[in-house]
């Protein structure tokens, strides 16, 4: 990766294919619906990736979201069909040490995005998979995931999170990570999510939303997941954050996307108000 002075440079890291429910992640919207967009297997589950960026400048390494990690049983990797790979492996593949890593921003702590934060050291014990870096989150985030705030079966654990407590940097609201870099609540899917911003080395502004939009078949506002704490409130940031998205002409790049995860909203051509997402130029 090259730096430039005028913006951070970056790439995408793919850390592992996996699998959730179908209608998990389309919560109201009706089977026949959704599986016109995606077809499931015969565990009604739909394919899906752990999209992570790593970004360069001036000595930074930056790493946005850990993925899932190496540490589910062989029961949970069934259930989730997780490919026996993580953010570290991607890491390798592009000749970057994770002791290197200066930052990890994570936009929220569910076993998905901050698992890979974390790796087994072995006797049931977990470690710091970059252990010289700062870990971003929100205060909210942190919080709620020490309080197991949430109604999904074993998503905050423990051992994702006790081995970072002395990583932690913890922001509340809109916040400046580094130059250029910055950090904007996008509650809903919880209370505490957060969107990664950042001026690119090509000028562009770039967005990792979340679990906001997981993939291309969520830019519908009423397309939110059952997981989502506040599905009204995913809806109205979802909105808010799409007609920025259009105006500004960023570049959205999203975490869960099993396809091409780099896009830019466009007005939907049939639907005044709302939006679909469309491969982004360049």
């Amino acid at each position: 990766m090259s730096t430039s002075n005028s913006g951070w440079s970056w790439q995408l890291l793919r850390a592992g294919h996996f699998m959730l429910d179908g209608g998990a992640m389309f919560g109201l919207t009706p089977k026949p619906l959704w599986q016109r967009l995606v077809t499931p297997d015969d565990r009604n589950r739909i394919p899906l990736q752990q999209n992570c960026l790593l970004l360069e400048r001036d000595g930074e390494l930056v790493l946005i979201e850990a993925g899932i990690g190496d540490k589910l049983s062989d029961k949970l990797r069934d259930i989730y069909d997780q490919e026996r790979r993580t953010v570290v492996d991607a890491l390798h593949e592009v000749d970057c040490d994770p002791k290197d890593i200066t930052t990890v921003i994570v936009t929220h702590l569910h076993f998905d995005h901050a698992g890979g934060l974390t790796h087994s050291a072995g006797s049931g014990i977990a470690a710091s998979c970059f252990p010289n870096a700062a870990i971003v989150a929100q205060r909210q985030e942190w919080d709620d995931a020490l309080a197991n705030k949430s109604t999904m079966h074993s998503t905050y654990l423990r051992d994702h999170l006790d081995p970072i407590r002395e990583q932690l940097r913890l922001v509340e609201g809109d916040a400046e990570i580094l130059p250029g870099l910055s950090v904007m609540p996008v509650p809903g899917h919880t209370w505490g999510q957060q969107a990664v911003r950042f001026e690119d080395d090509q000028s562009r502004t770039v967005v990792f939303p979340a679990d906001l939009m997981p993939t291309i078949h969520h830019a519908g506002l009423a397309t939110q997941m059952a997981y989502d704490m506040l599905p009204y409130e995913s809806m109205i940031q979802k909105k808010a954050f799409l007609e920025r998205a259009l105006k500004g002409s960023w570049t959205i790049v999203l975490d869960h996307e099993p396809g091409d995860p780099i896009v830019r909203a466009t007005p939907h051509e049939s639907r005044p108000g709302q939006f679909r997402l469309s491969p982004a130029e360049g």
